[in-house]
């Protein structure tokens, strides 16, 4: 991962620098890629920019349950292959994100964002108290404890669609895969013994020129079916 420092963008500077227009034609253009052209790998410089991205992302409480293991090894895409449904896109692809969620949520969890939380804005850790019960309330010990490995796999699609989004404003192609056996990732990704489990693929790379799908037309249904306003 890179370690480039995150800073924020000056108030209201970053949507005055977006054009409504280059976002939705970059939406438009970004589809599940199935054929990826594996001689044309992302470039150091746009993949740290995008790991970046999957930090930024938001969750819930800002707690970050979540890992995010990007594999470029050709062995490894090659292994994990067979367990994907035999995906292409696992192995021409030019990164492979495995995303890893946090079998469980745990005091040293919250402490651990409470700390970060008071070094970061300068806060004392004694003002941070109640946040840090807020979440044991919730998550540790309330009624969404029982079904916290769904709570975390909502955190990490979040996280998924910021990527995609992301890649397709800089021109990556993305395919987002479910087809996996996560249990076998999890064996050749050697995660038994520690705090994550797979959760969901991502492939990152460039379009083949053969791959028929990407001048399809998008089917979506239409915006007054989707967006009810009231």
């Amino acid at each position: 991962m890179t370690d480039t420092p995150l800073t924020a963008a000056p108030a209201g500077q970053a949507h005055q620098n977006l054009d409504p227009g280059a976002l939705l034609a970059a939406l438009h253009w970004r589809y599940a890629t199935k054929v990826f052209d594996p001689e044309q790998p992302i470039s150091a410089e746009l993949w740290a920019s995008l790991e970046q991205a999957m930090v930024l992302s938001p969750s819930s409480y800002g707690l970050q349950p979540w890992k995010f293991l990007v594999i470029t090894d050709p062995a490894i895409k090659a292994e994990l292959r067979p367990h994907s449904w035999n995906q292409s896109q696992i192995t021409d692809c030019s990164h492979l994100v495995v995303f890893l969620v946090r079998r469980s949520i745990e005091a040293a969890d919250a402490e651990r964002l409470i700390n970060a939380t008071a070094q970061a804005r300068g806060l004392p850790l004694e003002q941070l108290a109640p946040y840090r019960g807020m979440i044991e309330k919730d998550l540790i010990h309330g009624p969404r404890s029982q079904v916290i490995g769904q709570w975390g796999s909502n955190q990490v699609y979040i996280a998924l669609g910021n990527l995609m989004t992301c890649a397709a404003l800089v021109g990556a192609d993305t395919c987002p895969i479910e087809g996996f056996a996560p249990g076998e990732y999890d064996r050749i990704l050697k995660l038994g013994d520690t705090p994550y489990r797979s959760s969901v693929v991502c492939a990152c790379g460039t379009r083949s020129s053969d791959d028929k799908h990407a001048k399809l037309a998008k089917v979506r249904f239409p915006l007054e079916e989707l967006v009810e306003r009231r």
